[in-house]
């Protein structure tokens, strides 16, 4: 695990620090208007949060995990060599502009090749995103008796290297990218993810590959096709004479199959056997007959899209972070000493401290502290632990608002409202607040929503769920660059709240508190789909029983136990 975990934290520093001060080198290098570049790089996102739906259709279907994450990170680092180069050469982006006023924009080739580098990232990023997370579960045995506390400290576990790694980007990489070059400052990135496949391809003999069951988007058609042609065919009132076949479904189902669930039973329909349906080798013909297990399958899914949806808004929300946030960042003191100035990208350390802060402290505080009230031996549950982050979320963009408020004050009052490039004397370290509430707010959230998403999917679909979790960021990034399209066009020439050079004549603010009233809106549909989300319900085999019971998020994945094992079990969470 120790190669794996190397290759994670290569992956992670070399990503993190070739995006993080992105918007820099397209505004300060590129020379690209703010909007545009916001709109940019949420575009880019966007983009690299969908391909991973593609990921994952490989990697659940015949490619298998190991191999999709090879392909994907070499096809990554292609990209990040063709940017790199890029920096690297002086004809390959426009003369610097330093007063950033009449500046000559990059041309039609030098963003060509700036938009093949990111085509080349995003498709890599398709192989990497969904893959990496699950292939890293899949080394560790999340179906004994411990599964609970091991799958809540695994998860807590990645989320804290890969802060480290991304700290360590935001200050090393971010300080040589604003201070010695944008080459090496591209370089390092580039070599640090060179490095990382090769750590990956090496330890390939210690990994534990999970046998491929078939691409579930089939069986999932298949469901869909079988309950379309029985339409007409009425259900019976017994589900225990719906087709069942656990050889067919052995590969699909080693943790357990699921049991029939009484919601959205039009769907039970696939599963209700007709004579047509078998042949005489007592072989189902797929695509008219669906096992129970393949219809819950699909009813999981269902269940889970309402509840995976509210995270495209947060992301919407807070999209400024990697955007306007550094802008406003560039425009204030940021000096620790007379001789050493803080990047405005590594602002952001702020919010991966509180985060690598926050995960023990909610481990080893927060869990036991609310162990005592809810009896719950993960503290609060997963769709509780979303709704803690949504709702503090509110609070870091409302900072955000009452900190620009201040800024351009400040601003004011030294007369430096038409001085773009001005320091303005206020200091950065205004905007923690906003950072840490943030980080925070990702405690909670970024940990649970993946959490949700692993234990609420079916096992063959795990990567198909970690998809779903990037395709949320992607649509909330699209969302973003709607917004501020939609609020940089119908706000006005003069005084428009998103000002293209001079962030000091423009109404940030005002941006802030739409989006505060979208979290609002969307915290208050997130609580509804909680409260009436109800989890998978599944069968787990042991030695000397089978037991049935509805699997609880809430409780992150109880495990089907005897009697005495489950004595053991409320013994370990009392101490």
């Amino acid at each position: 695990m120790s190669i794996f975990a190397a290759n994670e934290v290569c992956d992670r520093f070399a990503s993190a620090g070739f995006h993080a001060n992105m918007i820099s080198y397209l505004t300060q290098v590129l020379n690209l208007p703010n909007v545009k570049a916001s709109n940019t790089l949420s575009n880019f996102a966007g983009t690299s949060s969908f391909t991973p739906l593609i990921g994952a259709f490989f990697a659940d279907s015949f490619a298998g995990r190991y191999w999709t994450i090879v392909v994907g990170s070499i096809i990554y680092v292609l990209g990040m060599i063709c940017i790199t180069t890029s920096a690297f050469l002086p004809r390959l982006h426009p003369p610097p502009c330093p007063t950033q006023v009449n500046c000559k924009e990059a041309s039609n080739l030098q963003l060509c090749i700036l938009y093949i580098s990111l085509l080349l990232t995003s498709l890599g990023t398709g192989g990497i995103r969904p893959c990496v997370v699950t292939f890293a579960a899949d080394q560790f045995d999340m179906n004994k008796s411990k599964t609970e506390i091991k799958t809540w400290n695994f998860f807590n576990w990645y989320y804290f290297c890969m802060g480290m790694a991304s700290l360590a980007a935001l200050t090393i990489v971010v300080y040589i990218q604003d201070n010695v070059s944008w080459g090496w400052g591209l370089g390092i990135p580039t070599i640090a993810m060179g490095f990382s496949i090769i750590v990956f391809i090496l330890g390939s003999p210690l990994y534990r590959n999970v046998k491929i069951g078939g691409s579930p988007f089939v069986r999932v058609t298949q469901v869909i096709v079988a309950a379309v042609k029985k339409r007409k065919v009425v259900a019976p009132t017994d589900h225990r004479v719906l087709y069942e076949n656990r050889e067919l479904d052995a590969d699909i189902s080693s943790n357990g199959r699921l049991l029939h669930s009484n919601q959205f039973k039009w769907l039970d329909r696939a599963a209700i056997v007709a004579d047509s349906d078998v042949n005489e080798l007592s072989q189902p013909n797929l695509w008219r007959l669906a096992t129970v297990h393949r219809v819950e399958e699909l009813k999981a899914i269902i269940r889970m899209l309402p509840i995976w949806a509210a995270a495209i808004l947060l992301v919407t929300s807070h999209s400024h972070l990697n955007s306007f946030t550094i802008q406003q960042a560039r425009s204030m003191d940021r000096r620790l000493s007379r001789s050493f100035e803080i990047p405005p990208a590594s602002m952001t350390i702020f919010s991966t401290l509180t985060l690598l802060i926050g995960l023990p402290l909610y481990e080893r505080v927060f869990v036991p502290f609310a162990r005592k009230f809810t009896g719950n031996p993960s503290g609060i549950t997963c769709l509780q632990r979303m709704g803690v982050g949504y709702f503090i979320g509110i609070f870091a963009t409302i900072a955000a608002a009452l900190i620009e408020i201040k800024r351009k004050a400040a601003a004011a009052d030294h007369n430096l409202l038409d001085k773009p490039t001005a320091i303005i004397p206020i200091s950065a370290f205004w905007l923690l607040p906003q950072y840490c509430l943030h980080g925070i707010a990702e405690v909670f959230m970024s940990v649970g929503h993946l959490e949700f998403l692993y234990d609420q999917s079916p096992e063959s679909m795990r990567s198909t769920a970690a998809a779903l979790y990037w395709i949320a960021i992607a649509i909330g990034n699209y969302i973003s660059t709607i917004m501020v399209s939609s609020v940089h066009k119908y706000t006005g020439e003069e005084r428009n709240w998103l000002a293209d050079r001079n962030l000091n004549r423009g109404r940030l603010e005002n941006y802030y508190w739409l989006v505060t009233v979208v979290q609002v809106v969307n915290l208050i549909y997130y609580v509804i789909c909680a409260s009436f989300y109800t989890s998978k319900p599944i069968e787990v085999l042991n030695e000397t029983e089978s037991r049935e019971e509805d699997i609880e998020c809430f409780d992150n994945t109880k495990l089907l136990l005897n009697d005495s094992e489950v004595d053991k079990e409320v013994e370990l969470a009392r101490n």
